[in-house]
């Protein structure tokens, strides 16, 4: 390995040494493209597995092996596993997008099922499953402040993926989580993080549907949380909705504002680097008119091991704010 690439992998390595000394997380990303000198890879940690993720425009490229070999015995991983990232994967077809995602590993043995830690929280990960594992990692931050903040609440969970933030708030104590997605898939993995933690599981906290619709479901029951979770996807179709976080953020918040009790959190995400973070709180203002509530924080992806590279920008925004 050329001197000036084992430079910067050490570099990468030593500033999230916090993290590999941790007892309590073992799921991180331990390379952030440009933010450590290497533009076209970022390489994710879950316990004993990496997935690297290669930013080529949805092209099949040789992969980095000296690089990733490196790493995965630095952290003694079973298997490294590879997602080719397309420019927009929600346009894709279902063949196009197995080709970008290798099911075997591309070091190492097969691994089907791995179960992680991230501030004592478990969950499950499928490595050879979609372009996302079952965890994003960049939320860290976020689902810590769910946990710090739910402690007797009531918590809706729209978007819920693999309902990491519902698991966060169950940790934190909340009272009730509603899981809500479109995909049973997902919403069954929830449950099973959910019951990897110890926590009983029914039915009716794991919704499928169209989150636009249930908004409005709930709104005209006059059904409120004390915490609303909206973590939407950029880009989204369902047969009842199109939607894009640029044209219909605002509309998202001004529905889920009814949702939310009196003195509640909506905590609204995005995580396309195309939008500024002015552009992202000037959609969730918008949203936000006409109601009594003031934006209290925004947040982004930890520093830690997601670093930027000087004169780059933040993709993850993150807008809590307050029911007065």
């Amino acid at each position: 390995m050329p001197a000036d690439l084992s430079a910067k992998l050490e570099a990468a390595w030593q500033r999230r040494a916090p993290l590999h000394a941790s007892t309590t997380t073992n799921a991180y990303r331990l390379i952030n493209r440009s933010g450590d000198g290497f533009p076209d890879l970022a390489v994710d940690r879950y316990g004993d597995v990496l997935v690297a993720h290669v930013y080529s425009q949805g092209v099949k490229v040789a992969p980095p092996r000296t690089v990733l070999q490196r790493l995965a015995d630095r952290v003694g991983a079973q298997a490294v596993y590879l997602k080719y990232r397309p420019v927009q994967g929600n346009v894709l077809d279902d063949r196009a997008r197995r080709s970008l995602i290798p099911i075997e590993p591309l070091i190492g043995r097969a691994v089907e099922r791995a179960d992680v830690t991230e501030n004592g929280s478990r969950f499950i990960i499928h490595p050879a499953e979609g372009l996302n594992p079952g965890l994003f990692l960049d939320m860290r931050e976020v689902r810590e402040f769910v946990r710090a903040t739910a402690a007797g609440k009531t918590v809706l969970n729209c978007f819920a993926y693999a309902c990491a933030f519902g698991v966060a708030a169950l940790q934190g104590g909340a009272a009730r989580v509603l899981n809500l997605d479109i995909s049973r898939h997902y919403l069954d993995w929830g449950r099973a993080n959910t019951e990897l933690n110890g926590y009983a599981t029914v039915p009716t906290d794991f919704v499928k549907g169209d989150v636009f619709d249930w908004l409005k479901r709930f709104g005209k029951r006059g059904q409120k949380f004390d915490v609303v979770i909206l973590d939407p996807p950029s880009y989204a179709t369902t047969h009842e909705t199109r939607f894009a976080v640029e044209r219909d953020t605002a509309r998202l918040v001004a529905l889920a504002v009814p949702v939310v009790q009196p003195g509640g959190y909506l905590i609204a995400c995005t995580n396309y680097e195309q939008l500024p973070q002015r552009g992202f709180v000037s959609r969730v203002r918008e949203g936000l008119a006409g109601v009594a509530a003031k934006i209290i924080e925004t947040r982004h992806e930890p520093d830690l091991d997601f670093p930027v590279a000087p004169g780059a920008r933040s993709y993850l925004k993150v807008c809590v704010a307050r029911l007065r």
